[in-house]
């Protein structure tokens, strides 16, 4: 899989009219992958009532990733 060719094609499933219609889409976008003779299509939803940013959030992942990593090494001594 690392030779595969990753490029993914957005599609917009429901194209705006309008700039109201565009804030409040019926279905969220979504990203089409073909891999062979299978078709994915991943849909993207994000919480109107979330609290903490995208930023915020990569920042919690990866911070819970490098304490992750340094209790298994510690263990491992």
């Amino acid at each position: 899989m690392e030779n595969e060719n990753m490029d993914m094609t957005t599609v917009d499933t429901v194209p705006p009219t309008s700039t109201v219609d565009s804030a409040i889409q019926k279905e969220p976008p979504a990203l089409v992958k073909k891999i062979g003779k299978m078709t994915y299509i991943v849909r993207v939803h994000f919480s109107t009532t979330s609290k903490e940013t995208f930023t915020d959030k990569v920042n919690r992942l990866l911070r819970q990733e490098v304490r992750q990593l340094m209790e298994q090494e510690a263990a491992g001594k």
